[in-house]
């Protein structure tokens, strides 16, 4: 094997393997976990709960998973002012509050990978807030002492089963709460 050809194939494994990092942290909306991490100490009360704070804990972490399954489901897409759009994906492509102009939108079509990409950050986020310590101490403070090696062993093992699913099925979508991309209103046909 040439020189020239082991580099080009070592190239193309780290850029897949960069490719495949990028596409893992594209897996929940930044938005939404940092609003968890800000409130839930503070509706937690540090994991010194009253039922009250379990109540409040409860309604924020569904309310995060809403919509790290909802942003699942955006898409963003140049205008012809050259301004970015976002919209809902839908089965008869983008819906958007405004004209698209000349902006072809039916190619952002609902597919079933969207389902499976919303489905797995409902569960990375699950994992996430669900074995966050403070969340641990309020609705559960007997199982962190008892199951702390599964504490330990289940959010990488959610992350791995999750990054292999995503890297293997690339999200195109750059929707609300995700990064935006230049390229963003050609490559939704993929997603």
């Amino acid at each position: 094997m040439s020189k020239s050809s082991t580099s080009s194939s070592s190239s193309s494994i780290s850029d897949k393997t960069l490719t495949g990092f990028g596409n893992l942290i594209k897996l929940l909306p930044t938005g939404t976990v940092f609003i968890f991490q800000f409130l839930n100490p503070v509706l937690t009360n540090n994991g010194d709960c009253s039922p009250a704070n379990k109540v409040l804990t409860s309604i924020l972490i569904g309310l995060c998973g809403l919509s790290c399954a909802f942003s699942c489901f955006t898409d963003s897409y140049k205008g012809s002012d050259g301004s970015v759009y976002y919209g809902i994906a839908t089965v008869n492509g983008l819906w958007t509050s405004s004209d698209s102009g000349s902006v072809n939108l039916s190619s952002y079509k609902l597919k079933i990978g969207d389902f499976v990409r919303a489905f797995f950050s409902v569960i990375v986020f699950a994992a996430l807030s669900l074995l966050d310590s403070k969340t641990v101490q309020c609705f559960y403070p007997s199982f962190e002492s008892t199951e702390k090696a599964l504490l330990m062993a289940l959010p990488p093992v959610i992350g791995a089963i999750s990054g292999t699913i995503f890297m293997a099925f690339p999200s195109t979508r750059h929707g609300i709460g995700y990064p935006s991309s230049d390229s963003s209103n050609s490559n939704s046909d993929n997603s």
